[in-house]
């Protein structure tokens, strides 16, 4: 199990994490999201124990990661723009984890490595961005690791890579327990992946929860009525958001399933129908709910 207590992080003035606290299981596979400069780079990093606090920890099983071995030969971490020599290769760079992590599996890695459509024997400080993340995987995943921290993943990879890593993610989640967190911006390739979600804002935690049940709590209608109505119209219940399309009206609004519906047929709507949100929906009306209004950013 891996405990994020307390946690505060400050460079200069600048405060990036502040007294942030959730539990993330072992064997789930946790979507970090959030604002640009949330602060999700730099937990990853004191997670990884590349950063120490200045308050708090992160602790697996009970040990704090920064400066502790044992626990570092259980975790991986792949940066958002991870750093190579210039004559660093997947080849190369196997042999050194081979020595490194007592986890690493040869024949795991052979086999991985034909996976993917590159050469293990070039040097990866000439491929793209895309290929460079391509090469660490191969080798994350070759570790095996019990812990495998990744930050924006998916960027530069084209769809089949992308549906390719979802597969071999959940392939290890699946044979060896592994915890996955993954911070990015694509929700949608999040959605798919993850079991767990963590929203961070300024710093801080906003929601932790199961991702159905994050969902759960939040609800899009759609409906058409004989009168107009406007948000004042259903002042009974908590709307985040209302858009119209000529006499579609679609609401986004917190609370219980039955008792937003009931409400909603006490106005004799023409047509009504409640549909499941997407990740990107739960993250726009609960960052809307702190006062991050794209209507606001637009202006």
């Amino acid at each position: 199990m891996l405990e994020i207590k307390n946690i505060t992080k400050k460079f200069g003035e600048k405060t990036a994490l502040d007294s942030l606290s959730f539990t993330i299981p072992t064997g789930s596979v946790f979507g970090l999201i959030g604002s640009n400069g949330s602060g999700k780079s730099t937990l990853l990093r004191i997670i990884s124990g590349v950063y120490k606090p200045d308050g708090g920890s992160a602790e697996i099983d009970g040990e704090s990661t920064f400066e502790n071995p044992r626990i570092k030969e259980q975790c991986f971490f792949i940066s958002d723009y991870p750093f190579y020599y210039n004559n660093s290769t997947v080849k190369n760079l196997a042999k050194f984890y081979k020595g490194l992590y007592p986890s690493w599996d040869e024949e795991k890695f052979r086999k991985i490595s034909s996976l993917f459509p590159l050469n293990t024997k070039d040097k990866i400080i000439n491929m793209s961005k895309g290929m460079q993340r391509q090469a660490a995987l191969i080798l994350a995943l070759s570790i095996n690791p019990k812990y495998i921290l990744l930050d924006e993943i998916f960027d530069g990879l084209d769809p089949v890579v992308r549906q390719l890593i979802k597969k071999l993610l959940m392939e290890l989640v699946a044979d060896n327990d592994t915890t996955v967190i993954i911070s990015s911006h694509n929700l949608r390739e999040l959605e798919d992946v993850c079991d767990h979600i963590g929203l961070i804002h300024k710093g801080g935690v906003i929601m932790e929860k199961d991702l159905d049940e994050a969902k759960l709590g939040i609800h899009r209608i759609q409906a058409v009525f004989n009168e107009e109505k406007d948000e004042s119209s259903f002042e009974g219940l908590n709307v985040v958001n209302l858009r119209r399309q000529g006499k579609m009206i679609t609401l986004t609004v917190k609370g219980d399933s039955k008792e937003i519906e009931e409400a909603i047929r006490a106005f004799n709507p023409v047509y009504m129908e409640m549909l499941p949100l997407t990740l990107e929906e739960v993250f726009i009306s609960e960052m809307e709910a702190v006062g991050y209004d794209i209507n606001n950013i637009l202006k």
